[in-house]
């Protein structure tokens, strides 16, 4: 099961992490507080553990408290093996990047022959000769 740690109490200025969900089903007046739902859905409240804790129903109403399944809550053989490709992938050295720099060794690269600010130059690959370059000035006419 997969939950996105981003989802918060839905109370009004309470910002700890969520832990249970609660749902209204109004046709039989009955309050549901189960375990985090997968994703968050609409009439839905998402609430921390003191809120789920002290949760009281309106007058008339019945709290159904869901226990969560205690084989739920640990890491299952999936997570940890989703764990352990992406650590793998983590160390896994990177290929080297192919640059259009002076001295590169990747045939038909551009060649960056000159640069000014954020902007630079560069030579067709198929064109041998050497480009002409403005000093001192922007380039424009």
């Amino acid at each position: 099961m997969v939950v996105s740690i981003a989802r918060i109490c839905s109370r009004a200025a309470c910002h700890r992490p969520a832990v249970s969900t609660l749902t209204y089903v109004y046709a039989d007046s009955t309050c549901v507080l189960g375990p985090l739902a997968t994703y968050a859905e609409p009439h839905c409240y998402d609430l921390c553990a003191d809120h789920a804790d002290r949760l009281t129903a309106p007058n008339g109403w019945e709290v159904i408290r869901l226990a969560p399944d205690p084989a739920a809550a640990g890491p299952s053989s999936d997570d940890l093996e989703a764990l352990a490709n992406a650590v793998r992938e983590a160390a896994r050295p990177l290929p080297p990047r192919e640059t259009g720099r002076p001295g590169s060794t990747t045939p038909g690269a551009p060649v960056e022959v000159a640069r000014r600010g954020h902007l630079r130059m560069l030579q067709d690959p198929s064109n041998t000769q050497t480009p002409r370059t403005t000093e001192g000035g922007s380039g424009t006419s």
